[in-house]
């Protein structure tokens, strides 16, 4: 798997898990104290999270960073 692939699997993930908690991609940037813009760039793969932030992104949001980190179930 490359970088690129990687990306679009983890923000797809991210995506994923933030409609299920019913949150708008404004809401959980104003939870992570981040830009709209930067969580858009998470789940179109076109921005790269620290490990750290991640951590803190699966609890903000209440799911396990295993699920996040998850990209052998998805299709490319």
């Amino acid at each position: 798997m490359d970088k690129k692939t990687l990306l679009k699997r983890f923000g797809k993930n991210v995506k994923i898990e933030r409609i299920k908690k019913d949150l708008t991609q404004e809401q959980l940037a104003e939870i992570m104290n981040v830009s709209q813009n930067y969580v858009a760039n998470i789940e179109g793969g076109k921005a790269n999270m620290s490990l750290g932030k991640v951590l803190e992104l699966s609890e903000h949001i209440g799911t396990n960073i295993n699920t996040l980190l998850n990209f052998n179930t998805q299709d490319d």
